[in-house]
């Protein structure tokens, strides 16, 4: 599970942590922490011994992707993306420029494609996007492009994940936003489920945000959250 840091300043991520501090191993960087604090926030939290996916989701044309995953390669982040709508040509130099970027003797970063936002409902992809059709149908699209470009998974809703995986295979990750546990305020998000019902349809990586970093006992919804997915699997 990765809990997604979405604060604007350093502080406020400290006081994220601290609560959670030897419970989480991987949180999400987006754009707005990002932007605000700049590379040295990837550096703080790689120091005290989290995974990072930087959630920066790349789109512009292939020269410039394949220049921005060079530069975002030595920042040191695990995980990093691009949307899939930029097409297999962006996708392609993207991955190369992850690769000639990463210091040589180290992996590079898993590099996943955004799909489509989990807060896209049909109607806002079909009038306001002008894209025809279910979004079960594009983001598996998407997803064979991505895997077409030789990226290692997408970002999807955990209700598509089974069509992916049939689509692409099981080896191909699915990192999966939206996830709500029980009681929680679904907020901007559509397509939504359980932690539970996320593993179980086959996500890889869950990306939880404000139901724990919100919460009013963020630890005590952690671990609610840790035992309810174990007790799902013993079922």
């Amino acid at each position: 599970m990765i809990i997604a840091l979405d604060f604007s300043t350093l502080e406020e991520i400290k006081q994220c942590l601290a609560p959670l501090e030897g419970r989480i191993r991987y949180v999400k960087v987006g754009m707005e922490l990002s932007y605000a604090e700049g590379p040295a926030i990837v550096h703080y939290l790689k120091e005290r011994g989290l995974k990072v996916f930087l959630d920066l989701k790349v789109h512009d044309i292939p020269n410039t992707a394949r220049g921005a995953m060079k530069s975002l390669a030595r920042l040191g982040a695990d995980m990093v993306n691009v949307h899939a709508a930029g097409g297999v040509a962006m996708m392609e130099a993207a991955r190369e420029g992850l690769e000639q970027g990463t210091a040589a003797g180290t992996p590079r970063p898993i590099l996943i494609g955004v799909t489509m936002l989990t807060s896209t409902s049909a109607q806002t992809m079909n009038e306001q996007l002008a894209i025809p059709g279910d979004v079960e149908d594009v983001v598996v699209h998407y997803a064979k492009m991505t895997k077409q470009a030789g990226l290692d998974g997408v970002v999807a809703s955990p209700l598509e994940v089974p069509m992916i995986k049939k689509a692409a295979g099981e080896s191909f990750l699915t990192v999966t936003p939206g996830i709500r546990p029980i009681g929680s305020d679904k907020g901007d998000q559509t397509r939504i489920t359980t932690p539970e019902q996320a593993f179980r349809l086959g996500s890889d990586y869950l990306v939880i945000g404000r139901a724990i970093t919100g919460a009013k006992d963020p630890a005590a919804t952690w671990e609610s959250i840790v035992a309810a997915v174990e007790a799902d699997r013993r079922q």
